[in-house]
């Protein structure tokens, strides 16, 4: 198509370079961080003295009707002293969100998922309670999951990713595309026990494959939207397929797998087609195998820290 055809948007879109589409997306994805969030407004989650997340200010009020779970007090929403255990701690939480579920107060608890995040000041900390998945942003606790880059090394040397395209029947980012492996991290279950049973639920790829991944980053960040805060944190590995292995669709969660050059799966991660938090984990990727220069790529150093982000 010719310039004269181009409308004045796309003509700034094309001008657009790939980096300052990368770096969009990773400031996307770090927004909490950014001038003009809620970050000022959020009530900080408080457990037994420890801080555990960030309640927004329209849950804090929905939160003031369960005294004798939750204490409003100088700024803080703190769960009630009188609940000492995991368990107590757990079961009153719950109580209180199947009441806000039944009332339909949150859109977030539409998708309830019947899987239990713990929730915890840092991970190498014992987890102080357990909360269902879906209501885990209305408190802004951390969640954890375990994404796996899958990759194949080509007769002539070259790297070709396998990429998953998300079912169109996914609650979330249906039909976008999708590390070749990823699930959070459920209570009471280990990293390994993760990877090991994602693997074998989404890509029918046997244990004695996935236990070659290897454990290389951390990728954290924290957004917000309207349903509340997410931060998150995803452990990330690499997994080298052996060539003429194809992983193959299992528990329905992915619609195609494709095996594509990283020349490809560079430029499709600042596409929309990405689901944002899996293509900061091919990002990453990207750095680590030195598919970019801190000569030749002007925002390197943005991109390290970014990925990085924590609360």
């Amino acid at each position: 198509m010719s310039e004269e055809g181009l409308s004045a948007v796309d003509m700034a879109a094309s001008a657009v370079s790939w980096s300052d589409k990368a770096l969009r997306l990773l400031r996307g994805l770090n927004n909490f961080h950014r001038p003009g969030s809620s970050q000022a407004k959020c009530c900080p989650f408080m457990v037994s003295g420890h801080q555990v997340g960030w309640v927004p200010p329209r849950v804090v009020t929905e939160l003031g009707r369960f005294p004798e779970v939750f204490q409003l007090q100088r700024g803080t929403v703190e769960l009630s002293p009188g609940l000492e255990s995991y368990t107590q701690r757990s079961a009153a939480v719950d109580t209180v969100l199947h009441c806000l579920r039944e009332e339909n107060t949150f859109r977030c608890l539409r998708g309830w998922r019947d899987e239990k995040y713990e929730v915890m000041p840092q991970f190498c900390d014992p987890p102080m309670l357990c909360m269902e998945r879906s209501a885990t942003c209305l408190f802004g606790v951390k969640r954890y999951g375990v994404h796996i880059n899958g990759f194949t090394r080509q007769p002539d040397g070259g790297v070709s990713m396998w990429v998953a395209r998300r079912a169109l029947g996914k609650p979330t980012y249906p039909g976008l595309l999708d590390n070749m492996v990823a699930g959070g991290l459920a209570a009471q279950t280990s990293i390994t026990q993760t990877l090991v049973k994602e693997c074998a639920e989404e890509a029918c790829i046997p244990e004695c494959i996935a236990k070659c991944a290897h454990p290389v980053s951390t990728v954290s960040y924290t957004y917000e939207d309207d349903e509340g805060v997410f931060p998150e944190c995803q452990f990330v590995f690499d997994l080298e397929v052996p060539q003429g292995f194809t992983p193959q669709i299992g528990d329905g969660e992915v619609l195609e797998f494709y095996l594509w050059p990283m020349d490809k799966v560079k430029e499709a991660l600042v596409t929309a087609e990405f689901k944002p938090n899996c293509a900061l984990v091919v990002l990453d990727f990207l750095i680590r195998h030195s598919y970019l220069d801190p000569d030749t790529e002007p925002h390197y150093q943005q991109f390290v820290a970014g990925l990085h982000r924590s609360l």
